[in-house]
């Protein structure tokens, strides 16, 4: 497992603590959009010291290979976050699954990048950690991620009801899930498959 991954036009990175000024920007720069989608805020988040505790914890977490978040870049400029990706609640044994989760700075939506990160940690999860199953989990009302996951071949599964109190009101989610023998190469495969490069 790497802590830089690369692909066509970005670089997808496990950052330490001393990134968390980025970090806290790239929060600020896109707080309303992304508090639509997420549970409540801690009064503290939006705090550089917060977010170098966050780092601290994901990058231990990395460590044991129990959580990757990777922090997206266009190549060739490391100075500004443009979005994230990650694999988490990873489970082993006779589950061999995680959770996908992805938000990009509102600035860089419609240019693929989001597809061409999450193909990118699809590939991971697939390969290198040799995983069976990803799952997503999307509210109703987020279209874009869900025209996202279904791009990528994802498949709806079914509706959590009420699974996540969201600015005070519970809220369904949809589960959308794709299975490793759905994952394709650019060499073989059919065209309702995933294609991993």
């Amino acid at each position: 497992m790497n802590m830089i991954y690369q692909t066509k036009r970005l670089e997808l990175r496990i950052i330490t603590d001393e990134e968390a000024p980025q970090v806290l920007q790239f929060y600020l720069d896109n707080q309303e959009i992304f508090e639509r989608y997420e549970v409540d805020r801690m009064h503290n988040f939006y705090t550089e010291k917060f977010q170098r505790t966050v780092l601290q914890c994901e990058y231990n977490l990395a460590v044991k290979q129990k959580l990757f978040r990777f922090w997206v870049y266009e190549k060739g400029n490391i100075d500004r976050i443009i979005g994230t990706v990650s694999i988490y609640d990873i489970k082993r044994g006779y589950y061999q699954s995680c959770e996908l989760g992805y938000k990009f700075d509102q600035r860089f939506w419609g240019k693929g990048y989001a597809k061409e990160s999450v193909l990118k940690c699809l590939q991971i999860a697939f390969e290198e950690l040799e995983l069976h199953r990803v799952e997503a989990y999307v509210v109703r009302e987020n279209e874009a991620s869900r025209k996202l996951l279904k791009s990528m071949g994802f498949g709806l599964e079914g509706v959590k009801r009420q699974s996540v109190k969201l600015h005070g009101v519970w809220q369904d989610h949809e589960l959308y899930a794709l299975l490793a023998e759905e994952i394709i190469h650019s060499d073989s495969g059919t065209s309702n498959q995933t294609l991993l490069c």
